[in-house]
């Protein structure tokens, strides 16, 4: 399995993660080739998780921030391949990332989820907190406009 693979079978079993049916194996590709640029930049880091040398699993940092937000990172895409779930994968990817924030100076990671979803209660279970709720903020992989949760973690002392 690649990224795109991983992305488009979360997508299929409706993930919200920024993209509707009918999207694809060239879609993902697109999606993937266009964050090059900053991947190569350090804009944006990414962590990918494997299995017997395949990808099943990945998460990304956003890194680059104004420069009254150089503190924070926003933790985006946090996928693992539905054939690799209840295996720990998107905790440890979840706990990676905020060592990679931490070395990149973060001291705060802001997210956002589908509110009441599944990895709403792993982001609790890892400490981060709810600030809040926005009602219909996207459209799910059904056509139903879906609330999401924002949430925060702080990872590098107090303010």
């Amino acid at each position: 399995m690649d990224l795109s693979e991983t992305l488009v079978a979360c997508v299929r079993l409706g993930a919200s993660v920024g993209f509707v049916p009918p999207f694809g194996q060239a879609e993902a590709l697109v999606f993937w080739h266009q964050l090059l640029p900053a991947f190569s930049a350090g804009d944006r880091r990414i962590l990918v998780a494997r299995i017997n040398g395949r990808i099943v699993g990945t998460v990304q940092l956003v890194v680059a921030m104004p420069g009254n937000g150089q503190h924070r990172g926003d933790v985006v895409k946090l996928l693992v391949h539905p054939d690799a779930r209840r295996q720990g994968i998107a905790r440890q990817l979840m706990q990676k990332i905020e060592a990679l924030a931490l070395a990149a100076g973060k001291k705060l990671l802001v997210l956002d989820t589908v509110t009441g979803s599944d990895a709403q209660g792993l982001y609790q279970s890892l400490g981060y907190e709810l600030s809040g709720t926005i009602p219909g903020y996207a459209l799910s992989t059904e056509g139903v406009f879906e609330a999401t949760s924002v949430m925060y973690k702080i990872i590098g002392g107090d303010f």
